[in-house]
């Protein structure tokens, strides 16, 4: 008896009343109301960027109530920023099944459907622009589908609509330029763009397209004063400053192209093509030294590492066959190419013990002992012969 009085008095209360005997009052039993996500917690959830612990809170409410609007916006939106794409699709399907007017639904499902679905997403932003016709956003959406279905005549006449409405937004301009440029129609795309630039001198998005036009219609002056803002920005687009550097080479400014590539070189974008330009814009100034030095880092960046076991295996092969000035030639371009100082011993002992030609030798053993780090055993043999029989003390 002791034991129970210690129990809590709510308890003794459930518990008494569980105890009794069912009553048929003669009135319905209370409704009990599913369970209701607390929308600070959702918010604190989103807010953390704890997306997956947002769907796992709402689950019971979505289990309780599948056509509550409010938990499928939150389960659509948390399995959106979650990367579960296909749940996400799922519920703002369920919303759209339940309110074919929803706005924030629609245009999740266009989203969701642009890369692989382009009709169905098609039909969705035909909705949005049903529903709300003034809004620019719906018509560029459905000219950017038409422009991914590669349906350019058609992704204009949205993208032109869409600018109309709303001639001050950048991104209208860029949309319906772009899609100009795609058809070769540089005047027209120009006259957009140079128009915004006139509110937005140094916006990025206009300045790209920009010099895409002018570059494609070998209008390359007009190139140089939106190639020259994106570099004062201090930014990296490959492809727009890739474009001014081209643009000068055609001008002949070789010194600007060559200025152009060291911005580029300095901003992290080490692309093989980069030292490709530089290297001809040197040739062109007559620097043929530098030009050079260029284009040994462009073969290395063209040429897999992996190569250097071909030569050296086409090298192996060649003597074999006793074709040893080939076998010379593969090694040669392998050193070249990789700098393994092996390979210039191979070289110089082919030309000491098959071609019997030691001034050739020397040349090769000479390099081989100014370059060489042995390692293994058999390295360190080869070298110890080397300098022993070949070295400065030998004449």
């Amino acid at each position: 008896m002791r034991k129970l009085l210690t129990l809590p008095l709510n308890f003794l209360f459930i518990y008494g009343a569980w105890a009794q005997p069912l009553r048929d009052t003669g009135k319905p039993p209370i409704a009990l109301k599913p369970w209701s996500p607390d929308r600070n917690t959702i918010m604190n959830f989103f807010q953390d960027q704890q997306f997956a612990e947002a769907v796992d809170y709402l689950q019971p409410a979505f289990a309780a109530d599948s056509s509550n609007i409010n938990v499928l916006t939150w389960l659509g939106y948390a399995s959106y920023m979650n990367d579960d794409k296909p749940a996400s699709e799922r519920y703002n399907t369920r919303i759209f099944q339940l309110d074919s007017n929803n706005i924030s639904a629609l245009s999740y499902l266009v989203t969701l459907n642009k890369d692989d679905a382009h009709v169905i997403a098609m039909e969705y932003a035909a909705r949005l622009i049903r529903l709300q016709p003034n809004k620019p956003l719906w018509w560029r959406t459905m000219g950017d589908l038409f422009r991914r279905s590669n349906e350019i005549d058609s992704a204009i006449i949205y993208h032109r609509h869409a600018y109309e409405l709303a001639p001050a937004d950048y991104k209208n301009a860029v949309a319906l330029a772009d899609a100009l440029i795609e058809k070769k129609l540089y005047p027209q795309a120009d006259s957009i763009l140079d128009a915004s630039l006139v509110r937005d001198s140094m916006n990025l998005s206009l300045l790209k397209s920009r010099i895409h036009s002018a570059y494609l219609s070998q209008d390359y002056a007009s190139a140089i004063v939106p190639g020259e803002r994106i570099k004062q920005q201090n930014v990296a687009i490959l492809n727009a400053l890739t474009w001014l550097t081209l643009s000068y080479y055609n001008l002949k400014k070789y010194p600007e192209c060559v200025s152009t590539c060291e911005y580029m070189l300095s901003n992290g974008l080490e692309v093989e093509s980069i030292y490709y330009y530089e290297s001809r814009a040197y040739a062109r100034m007559k620097e043929y030294k530098k030009s050079n030095d260029l284009l040994a880092i462009c073969l290395n960046k063209a040429i897999s590492h992996t190569a250097e076991w071909y030569y050296n295996d086409l090298g192996s092969n060649d003597e074999e066959l006793k074709d040893y000035k080939t076998a010379i030639a593969h090694y040669d371009t392998a050193y070249y190419l990789f700098k393994e100082p092996l390979m210039l011993y191979n070289c110089g002992r082919i030309c000491e013990t098959q071609l019997h030609n030691k001034p050739l030798a020397r040349k090769y053993f000479t390099l081989y002992l100014a370059t060489a780090h042995p390692q293994s055993e058999e390295e360190k043999k080869a070298y110890h012969y080397v300098r022993l029989h070949w070295g400065p003390h030998k004449k």
